[in-house]
């Protein structure tokens, strides 16, 4: 990979921040300027460096973007769910770019009615996106939400699905999230504070009345906390959640009384986090209550929700993470996970039986799907692995059949997933703890040290990454990479104590996790370090920043999407979106000792004068998540102290934020920006 023209210098502009006593320099803090003329010219210059720069890939591009839309079926259609006496089912269609929304009433033979087209609400924008959609209980309006920003700042409206009409109702800068009161005209939905994008107040509105005059229902005031609102599959209660990293708390309502009063269920407590489902005269609780680690399952009546009236029904288990569950009027459905793996118990109410879905793989996902009739005797379940295409289950809880109800087509005519292969093998971390990891390849590869292989991990939140199946992916694999998930701790995929010792003070069992893997796929031939590559986004590049400060020497490249690599400046900032909520996760750096040892890792702080590997910087300029300056600042300060002669790159996208492009299609061509990338690093053109 050859440097054309000259990479772009960010000027430098000193500016000290102090705080317990210590000043940090940052010359390149001016880049926060969103509105600033320099700071967008400075962008585009970078965008320009990275297209120069991979000139000779263009073609590739387009043929590797060709190559991963093609084996995607462009007229797609959902399997379709029933609520409420109608099909809702949403389509696709060959060369458009978004779904189209219909139902059918009562049979999927009935004339189709036209919910919502976004190819046509997208004409106007370069970024759009439909939120939520929900629907009145009399099946007549249609309440839906639109982000034309990338901001995660939501517009709701009202469509009159007798007329079609849209009526003059909006209400801006929402979650999105829309729930209606039993009486089909009071809506209820979330508002964000205009700074920080922290969702903080409930409202609700009634039709027919001015927007202005929207009512204020709950305020959360402690700024650690987020809330929004939802009703509960019984369609008996509106639900208030306030939730933080570490606690959670509820309040209720009878759908029927919208104008009454939300009663606390239970209140919040430090460390205490719970959440709640409605059947049959009681609330089923999962939470991790009286030292269940791992969560457990509980019940209490509707008349008395409190701590003490909770009563176990599924006890805690220190091997098994018990995730979330489904109420069916005869069945209860849990989502478990014991060693890694996904598993999926039913319960029948009249205790009669209790048994698992067999699932014989240990690189797989499975998960509940959209369950939306409590009535039904039909499980909704989804099932794929590294090797095996999305399908779509309805397993009958009474006959035990099971009904494969769609199967993801990988279209293109050259996939056979007995091609490839895929296991799960151990890493031992420095400290001695054992840490999995799932691999893909193509079957018949030598595992001789000369493969390239892709390391991925997130690790933060405990938000666990399953093995599951992709299509893009197997532009890679065809082409001789390995691709591999580091599980590494900071998720959950060992259970709460996982992602317990992986944040905090033990935020750095994180990056050593990764590291270690690193080094035993190394060790053990499946790569070597002329070979090796690492990918992460977010939270997860932050992880690649810290891995780079650690062990450049380890990587031929990295891919960095979105990378939060500013930790301390950004902790510190609490009118940054996200900061206060996040002080359960990474610590609060007000405190002398959370900051110290934030600052010990934080990739930004701790660029050095060193070799790096090769890199692509990815983010957008509307972030709402991590703010393009983060991933903007850090090229900046690696451009000016790193001394070898590795290819850096920052691409912004100019028009989208945390998630990327809004177009199916569109996200591709990211996609195969980042793999050509990666591909030209091997030499690999075809």
């Amino acid at each position: 990979m050859k440097t054309y023209i000259e990479a772009p210098k960010a000027k430098k502009k000193k500016k000290e921040l102090e705080i317990h006593g210590d000043t940090r320099v940052d010359n390149y803090y001016w880049l926060n300027e969103r509105e600033n003329q320099d700071v967008i010219a400075y962008l585009n210059s970078e965008n320009n460096y990275t297209k120069e720069v991979l000139k000779h890939t263009e073609t590739f591009q387009k043929n590797l973007f060709e190559e991963m839309k093609s084996r995607i079926k462009e007229d797609d259609t959902s399997v379709p769910y029933k609520l409420n006496g109608y099909w809702y089912i949403t389509k696709f269609e060959k060369g458009k770019d978004y779904p189209i929304y219909v139902r059918k009433k009562e049979t999927l033979q009935a004339e189709e009615e036209l919910l919502f087209d976004c190819n046509e609400m997208a004409k106007p924008h370069s970024y759009f996106k439909l939120g939520g959609i929900a629907i009145s209980p009399d099946n007549t309006l249609a309440a839906f939400s639109t982000d034309v920003v990338s901001r995660r700042q939501y517009s709701i409206q009202i469509k009159d699905l007798r007329t079609g009409e849209i009526l003059k109702d909006k209400i801006n800068n929402t979650t999105g999230s829309i729930t209606w009161a039993n009486d089909n005209e009071t809506l209820f939905f979330t508002k964000k504070n205009d700074v920080t994008l922290r969702s903080y107040k409930i409202f609700k509105h009634k039709l027919g009345k001015d927007v202005n005059e929207i009512q204020e229902v709950y305020h959360e005031i402690d700024d650690t906390f987020n809330t929004f609102i939802y009703k509960s599959k019984s369609k008996k209660y509106l639900v208030i959640s306030s939730s933080s990293t570490l606690s959670t708390e509820y309040r209720i309502l009878n759908a029927d009384n919208p104008d009454g009063e939300f009663r606390l269920f239970q209140e919040r407590q430090r460390d205490l986090e719970y959440s709640i489902a409605h059947y049959n005269g009681c609330f089923y609780i999962i939470s991790n209550a009286h030292k269940a680690t791992n969560f457990k399952l509980s019940k209490a009546p509707e008349s008395a929700t409190s701590i003490e009236n909770w009563e176990d029904v599924i006890p805690h288990r220190k091997e098994v993470l018990l995730e979330d569950i489904e109420i069916f009027k005869d069945y209860l459905v849990v989502n478990e996970r014991e060693n890694g793996l996904n598993k999926l118990r039913i319960l029948a109410w009249n205790g009669e039986e209790d048994y698992y879905l067999p699932f014989n793989s240990e690189t797989y996902t499975s998960y509940i799907g959209n369950n939306p009739d409590f009535n039904s005797h039909i499980l909704r379940y989804g099932f794929n692995s590294l090797t095996t295409p999305s399908s779509i289950i309805d397993y009958n809880l009474k006959t035990k059949e099971s009904e494969v109800k769609k199967e993801q087509e990988v279209l293109g005519g050259k996939f056979k997933k007995e091609n490839y292969t895929s296991e799960r093998i151990w890493a031992t971390a420095r400290d001695g703890v054992k840490v999995p990891i799932s691999l893909v390849y193509k079957k018949g590869i030598a595992l001789d040290g000369t493969n390239p292989l892709l390391q991925y991990a997130y690790g933060s939140y405990g938000s666990t990454i399953d093995p599951s199946f992709s299509t893009i992916r197997l532009s890679l694999l065809d082409r001789g990479f390995i691709y591999a998930i580091a599980h590494i701790r900071g998720g959950e995929y060992l259970g709460r104590d996982w992602y317990e010792n992986g944040k905090l003070f033990f935020k750095k069992n994180t990056f050593h996790d990764f590291i270690d893997c690193s080094k035993f796929l190394i060790e053990q031939k499946y790569t070597s370090k002329q070979h090796l590559y690492a990918y992460g986004g977010s939270a997860g590049g932050l992880l690649m920043g810290a891995v780079i400060n650690l062990n450049p020497e380890l990587y031929r490249g990295i891919l960095a999407a979105v990378p939060f690599v500013d930790v301390v400046t950004t902790m510190l900032d609490d009118s940054i979106p996200l900061t206060t909520g996040e002080y359960d996760e990474w610590g609060n750096p007000n405190d002398m000792e959370y900051y110290n040892y934030m600052k010990s890792y934080s990739p930004y702080d701790n660029v050095e004068k060193k070799n790096y590997p090769n890199m692509l910087v990815t983010t957008g300029l509307h972030d709402s998540q991590v703010q393009y300056w983060e991933p903007a600042k850090w090229v900046a300060k690696l451009r000016e102290l790193k001394t070898d002669t590795n290819t850096l790159l920052l691409h912004t996208d100019m028009d989208s934020g945390h998630g990327g492009a809004s177009g199916r299609f569109e996200s591709l061509k990211e996609i195969a920006l980042e793999y050509a990338f990666l591909l030209d690093l091997e030499g690999i053109y075809v």
